[in-house]
């Protein structure tokens, strides 16, 4: 009987655990996703148009000021563009020459504090 009460008290623990799931830093909006000291960074990158979503824990960061720049590196090919605040999320409008392997290069102020950097690699 002690192992059944065991076992159910096991149970109950890991029923009862914060789950902290790798799904915080999937991507939502089908881009590639890097964790930083600010929060998690999604890109989305088009030829024309390059958006930052930042969540904390996968839920959407409410975004009050934001400044900032992208530089988008493909072979010996680089384009930088600014970052603009668009609602909920950062964009930056140009043309870019995007593939499997393109870095970019994400440098970012948000609400307030200093800058990061995130670095992403293309799929």
């Amino acid at each position: 009987m002690k192992s059944y009460a065991f076992a159910t008290l096991v149970a109950a623990i890991v029923a009862a655990a914060p789950v902290h799931a790798a799904d915080d830093h999937k991507p939502q909006h089908g881009g590639v996703v890097v964790e930083t000291k600010t929060g998690d960074m999604e890109l989305v990158a088009k030829s024309d148009l390059i958006v930052i979503h930042v969540s904390d824990h996968g839920k959407p960061m409410k975004l009050t000021s934001a400044t900032g720049k992208v530089t988008v590196f493909n072979g010996s090919d680089k384009t930088e563009a600014p970052l603009t605040l668009a609602g909920d999320k950062l964009e930056a409008k140009g043309s870019f020459k995007l593939g499997a392997g393109t870095k970019v290069l994400a440098d970012v102020a948000l609400n307030g504090k200093p800058a990061v950097a995130a670095r992403f690699t293309l799929k």
